[in-house]
Order: C-alpha cells, then structure tokens, then sequence
C-alpha cells in the first residue's frame, strides 16, 4: 500500500474537491472520485425519520453511526421511534461524520502540507490541517503542478463535514 506521507512512496495525483470548511475556518479536501455519494449517505442517515430507517441505511464510503456495528438495536430506541440524527452519541460527541478537514493530511503532499499549513490538535477528534483560505490559490496552482484535478464546492465540504445538520 502506498502511503502518500512518506515521500519516497508519494501517492498518485488524482481529483480532489475542496471547500472553505466552515467549522475550522479554513480549506478542506476530499476526494472528488467518491466524495459526492458519501454526502449523500451522510445527508440519507441525517434526514431519516425513524431510528429503523436510519438504521438501514446501507454505506460504502462513510459508516453509519447507528448500524449495528456502532449501535445495539436491542439497547436503543424502537425502529418506529422518530429519528434525530442530532442525538447520536457519535454525533454529539463530533466523531460522525469525521472532521473533513483530517482529510488533506492523507490526501495533500506532504511537501504542500508543510508549505501551507501546520498539523493542528483538537481536543477530542485528534489532528486536522488547518489551511488559511488565504493560501487557496497558490495551494491549488501547486496542487495543479503536482498533476491533481481539481476543483471547488462548498456545499459539499460542509455536507462531509456535518454542516447541514449540526
């Protein structure tokens, strides 16, 4: 497996979307080949109206935070019972859906990481770049020469993130 952080064994380029992040104040990235379907898991497990609803929520991209593997069915609230996302304990804790912003520490260059930004540690959900938007066109130039595509959504950074429900 490669792993893009050690330099000798850099990771392809490929397509990249990023977004001004609105929870950390600064750009975030995702990978464009998948980023669209898992916000749409994440937007069908939030906009379920009942625990069983969410519950069957099939993912492949993200994991859902009251499947079986993350919530006993047995210990919780009825499949029946009206469903809101907001009073997951994952949820309430800030680790679903993970912080979009951990993404660039696998996704960037690790020579672009440390050219525009600094690794920086939340209190619970670990560590994260924070890349100032003001940096966002030479770091995209520089992601361009580095043979990414690239290209720009909001909306959708926010949506990985958790912003359309938190």
């Amino acid at each position: 497996m490669t792993n893009h952080l050690d330099p000798a064994h850099p990771q392809p380029a490929g397509k990249l979307v990023y977004g001004h992040a609105r929870l950390h104040d600064c750009l975030a990235f995702a990978d464009a080949d998948t980023a669209a379907e898992e916000a749409r898991e994440i937007a069908t497990i939030a906009s379920a109206a009942t625990w069983g609803e969410a519950r069957r929520v099939a993912t492949r991209y993200t994991w859902n935070p009251v499947g079986p593997e993350y919530h006993d069915p047995d210990e919780g609230p009825a499949d029946d019972e009206p469903f809101d996302i907001t009073e997951v304990g994952g949820v309430k804790d800030g680790d679903w859906p993970p912080m979009v912003t951990t993404r660039a520490l696998t996704l960037l260059p690790k020579d672009l990481q440390a050219a525009f930004s600094d690794p920086t540690e939340t209190a619970l959900n670990g560590y994260y770049l924070e890349i100032p938007l003001r940096h966002e066109s030479d770091l995209v130039a520089q992601l361009r020469e580095h043979g990414f595509e690239i290209s720009r959504d909001d909306d959708l950074i926010n949506l990985l993130d958790g912003r359309s429900f938190q």
